[in-house]
């Protein structure tokens, strides 16, 4: 039986993460109860994304431009680079506005049972950037160079998934920054703000009383 266009806008709309058979009907019904004012704009706003947004070359966060506004923001520490799994982890640590220096996007996490291994993440690109970071510097005579500089200060942040396989890729990219003259740092994991120790599981709590800190 051939598939209808109602049948497969539902089965698209099916596949996306945490949609369903069920989720995606009302999605389609809504949508096309709505063409003029929902669906249509929403039809020529994929369009536009589809062809106009790319990942950035130099850290592969998601802009219409490459590089990316962050690495084009020369607001920024140059110093310091948070290494997150996915895109949407930098815009979780931008919406907090606490950090201001710039990121490097892995494209996901190592997993043996999913068959991830270094050669699917950006992990090469990770190390180039490194070496061209790390890379001597000549100092003028009598002066100090800024970039002299900003390469005893470089710091890069491991912030990855308290998971098995986030913490795994983080020992792993870990091991293959040790060479680079860099302070290597990693998020602290614990109690959360506003957390209750009793509603807490045994794993946070351990973790909490290991990575404790002075008064």
């Amino acid at each position: 039986m051939n598939e209808g266009p109602l049948d497969h806008l539902i089965r698209m709309l099916a596949g996306l993460p945490g949609l369903g058979n069920r989720s995606a009907r009302r999605i389609a019904l809504h949508l096309l109860e709505r063409r003029e004012t929902l669906m249509q704009p929403l039809a020529r706003a994929m369009e536009r994304g589809a062809s106009e947004i790319c990942a950035c070359e130099a850290c592969g966060n998601l802009d219409s431009i490459s590089p990316c506004g962050i690495c084009r923001d020369h607001g920024r520490d140059s110093a310091k680079i948070c290494i997150v799994a996915q895109v949407s982890d930098v815009w979780a640590v931008e919406r907090t506005g606490a950090f201001r220096g710039r990121y490097h996007v892995l494209g996901g996490l190592l997993s043996a049972l999913d068959g991830v291994g270094p050669e699917e993440l950006r992990i090469d690109l990770l190390l180039r950037r490194m070496e061209a970071l790390c890379a001597p510097v000549a100092v003028p005579a009598g002066g100090f160079a800024e970039e002299e500089k900003v390469q005893q200060n470089f710091e890069v942040i491991l912030a990855l998934p308290a998971t098995v396989d986030g913490q795994s890729t983080a020992h792993y990219v870990c091991d293959r920054l040790r060479k680079y003259p860099l302070k290597i740092s990693r998020l602290a994991h614990g109690v959360p703000v506003g957390g209750e120790l009793d509603y807490l599981d045994d794993g946070t709590i351990v973790t909490a009383l290991n990575s404790r800190s002075a008064a």
